[in-house]
């Protein structure tokens, strides 16, 4: 049965000049109504729906203008182009004040006309018709490819690809392609995981520039040091479990403030904040930093390892070009966001760096696992990345780029590591000695049932981890690999229960290990 033609309004007090036009656009497809005022064409839009109004400005009796207000609170979301005479500044700044789709001055052609009606009309559809056909290609070749010749930045470009099909897929409502493209996701993380498991000691303890991802420890030195190179001032500014997706939602809505230039970086393992984050200030592994200020890393994996992030960066800093201001913030709360927003024109250094850590889409993930309401709101990526998206328009971090916009300071806005939403429970075997981290677990004599589901390790120096992240005699490190949380035997079902479809994070996958890295300067 072929679609319903699209019905068009068009009131012009010339509407007998306007004859071709019409006919034109009939012969296209649209079924076109004239009015020559606007009181009648008002009458029309109250008895019956158009898909879109052609509106001549410059009439006798209601202007185009006063008729478009009224059209507004009729139909609020009916496209308009105006279509008038007048070439003046002012009238245009007006159309556009009340959101016209198309601003066209006369003298007009039939086909000037179509172009714009077809853009708007059925724009949408040619261009989600048009990624349609282009995934199918694609998805072929992603589906041929061979993951295990790739190197780190052959895995950059697959895992970016792959978020960004997922992104427009979604967007478009193309739940079937959706659905083909999420069927890639289970082998590509198993690849990775192996890729990492091979590569990654190599990295940490033998890696040559060049032939190792940039890495947590990497950031600083070769990503914030040029920026202060040459500018007196720049902002540092750390999502905790932002991943590649959620900025990509984010990103197009800094173009008109900034001109962005994205590039990425592998978090360290585990990918876990005390871990990753204490990395990405301090520029060394965490065996490093237990080693060089043993007072400042405790005997537990928490929150309490990160007491030091502006410490460690001022120390980062001045290894690398001498002493520099620092000033950090870290936004963890209502009272705090409230705080920084209050003082945000006397938030940022005056010389130096300004830190800032934003905590609440790691807040949003951890607390998902205890509140059934948030599981709702967020159940799957899609969800998440919308509940990111909502958070960002209103957030402190958006008032801070703002504020960074408006000053002209420079902007390098990354995260410390992602997260995985986890479906399928991994029953580990472990004594008493060993953590309690769903995604990594440290212990004497450690292993998991299915060694597919786990990255095992037997000396934490292949890490460069603390020696008291092992156990006494150096211990187990396994990581969780795809959508696996860790049970043990004897807690299987309430582990279950507890901890199926949670976004988790501290394994090896895409997800949680390649990161966003962004550069941000000031639009002039």
């Amino acid at each position: 049965m072929p679609a319903a033609a699209k019905q068009l309004l068009w009131v012009d007090d010339e509407a007998d000049l306007l004859e071709s036009h019409r006919l034109f656009l009939t012969e296209k497809g649209y079924e076109v109504e004239m009015s020559r005022n606007a009181s009648d064409a008002l009458e029309l839009l109250r008895r019956r729906p158009f898909d879109l109004l052609l509106l001549d400005e410059q009439m006798p009796g209601m202007r185009g203008l006063t008729m478009l207000r009224e059209v507004r609170e009729l139909v609020p979301t009916l496209p308009v182009v105006m279509v008038t005479k007048s070439e003046d500044d002012g009238t245009l700044r007006d159309a556009l004040g009340v959101d016209v789709s198309e601003y066209l001055v006369k003298p007009i052609n039939p086909r000037q006309v179509l172009s714009v009606v077809t853009r708007i009309l059925e724009g949408p559809r040619i261009r989600q018709q048009a990624m349609a056909r282009s995934f199918v290609e694609r998805f072929r070749e992603l589906e041929a490819a061979d993951a295990r010749a790739l190197d780190w930045r052959g895995w950059i470009d697959r895992y970016a690809e792959l978020v960004q099909w997922d992104v427009e897929l979604a967007a478009a409502g193309e739940t079937g392609l959706h659905g083909s493209l999420r069927t890639l996701f289970p082998e590509t993380r198993r690849a990775f995981a192996q890729y990492v498991g091979r590569n990654y000691p190599q990295w940490v303890n033998e890696g040559i520039e060049g032939e190792r991802p940039p890495l947590s420890i990497d950031v600083v030195g070769e990503f914030l040091l040029p920026v202060l190179e040459h500018e007196r001032r720049a902002l540092f500014i750390v999502v905790d479990c932002l991943r590649l997706d959620q900025w990509r939602i984010i990103e197009p809505l800094l173009a008109p403030l900034f001109e962005v230039e994205t590039t990425h970086y592998f978090s360290i393992l585990p990918t876990a904040t005390p871990y990753a984050r204490n990395a990405l200030f301090s520029g060394l592994f965490p065996g490093e930093i237990a080693a060089r200020y043993p007072d400042w890393w405790g005997a537990r994996d928490d929150e309490t390892l990160n007491a030091h992030e502006r410490e460690l960066l001022e120390a980062n800093l001045r290894d690398a070009r001498g002493a520099t201001p620092v000033r950090y913030h870290k936004i963890s709360s209502a009272g705090d966001a409230d705080t920084l927003e209050r003082n945000l024109s006397n938030a940022f250094a005056s010389d130096g760096v300004t830190a800032f850590v934003f905590n609440f889409i790691d807040l949003l993930t951890h607390g998902r696992s205890e509140s059934a309401i948030l599981y709702e709101v967020a159940r799957d990526e899609i969800a998440l990345r919308q509940l990111t998206l909502q958070w960002f328009n209103r957030s402190p971090l958006l008032a801070v780029l703002q504020e960074a916009a408006r000053k002209r300071v420079p902007v390098l806005l990354t995260s410390d590591h992602g997260s995985i939403h986890c479906n399928t429970p991994a029953t580990v075997h472990a004594k008493r000695d060993a953590t309690q981290n769903l995604r990594y677990k440290f212990g004497a004599d450690l292993r998991a049932e299915n060694p597919e589901q786990a990255l095992q390790f037997t000396n934490p120096d292949e890490l460069r981890l603390p020696p008291h992240a092992g156990a006494v005699g150096g211990g187990n490190t396994i990581l969780a690999t795809g959508d696996c949380f860790f049970v043990y035997p004897t807690k299987l079902r309430e582990y279950q229960q507890r901890y199926r479809g949670s976004f988790l994070h501290g394994g090896v996958t895409p997800e949680e290990v390649i990161l966003p890295l962004a550069l941000l300067t000031p639009r002039g």
